[in-house]
């Protein structure tokens, strides 16, 4: 006799159901994606939320760092992957200069994401930083999700991209960052390259879920890089990044595969023609 999975309860992710999940203590699975091919396939995989990164400024456009990406560009990204979803939950980072130092501004850009691409919710970083223009935010309705510990938007301040919030000082204006999100209103907040007893020490104080990208295992979701866990990227080797697949080698075979065919006169064939 044959035993078939249990299917998913969740047909539909919503920010409530990720509250659900985390009060009845079920991992939430999380994954960037940027285009429409892509998400089609991850979220027909089952996942249950996916970050249309800032990241794109990266692995889709080759910059250096997440600060260049524009809003145009990050509706543009946000709009492709909402157009593939069935069921998981769209985030949508709020890209450098969208939001600091600026409510107004901070809601007006949000609008713009939420209006033009379809997407459910956004995401910034910092903590009493931008506290206001996270209230603002979700004042009108839009649920947010905050990002604390490693803040690539802040990449030039730091100067560096190790683990945050080893130090006491810095650690204890996290946790105290984390609970001025959530009273502030947010659904969900990521950190990012800590110490994991750290983040299972904010997890622990926090009753909205926490999704951990490099933050140990003691929080209530994972979020990767979609290019880095199927190795599309082969630059980029963090300790917590885990490559499920060897995609740049897969692909570099198939296109030198074609490539040879086509020098050959091997392709196409008289199957492959009209």
């Amino acid at each position: 006799m044959s035993v078939h999975p249990a299917p998913n309860k969740y047909k539909k992710i919503t920010t409530h159901v990720l509250q659900e999940m985390k009060e009845k203590g079920k991992k939430i699975a999380m994954l960037t994606a940027y285009d429409y091919s892509l998400a089609k396939i991850v979220d027909a995989a089952g996942i249950d939320a996916i970050l249309v990164g800032d990241s794109a400024s990266n692995v889709m456009a080759g910059h250096i760092t997440t600060l260049p990406i524009t809003l145009d560009q990050m509706i543009y990204h946000a709009s492709s992957v909402v157009r593939a979803i069935e069921r998981a939950l769209v985030i949508v980072d709020l890209p450098f200069g969208s939001y600091q130092g600026n409510s107004k501004t901070a809601l007006d850009s949000t609008i713009r994401i939420m209006k033009e691409s379809g997407a459910h919710a956004v995401k910034l970083e910092g903590g009493s930083e931008v506290i206001e223009s996270v209230a603002r935010i979700i004042s009108a309705g839009v649920p947010v999700m905050g990002h604390l510990g490693l803040t690539p938007q802040s990449i030039y301040k730091f100067g560096t991209y190790n683990v945050r919030a080893k130090e006491e000082e810095e650690a204890e204006k996290l946790l105290k960052d984390a609970i001025l999100l959530q009273e502030a209103g947010c659904f969900a907040l990521v950190m990012e390259k800590i110490p994991a007893e750290l983040a299972t020490k904010v997890t622990q104080a926090l009753s909205i879920p926490t999704i951990g990208i490099g933050a140990g295992g003691g929080v209530d979701g994972q979020v990767l890089v979609l290019h880095d866990m199927l190795g599309l990227t082969t630059e980029f080797s963090p300790r917590f990044l885990r490559r499920y697949l060897n995609l740049a080698e897969e692909i570099n075979g198939a296109v030198g595969a074609y490539v040879k065919d086509v020098k050959a006169k091997d392709f196409p064939n008289e199957k492959e023609q009209y």
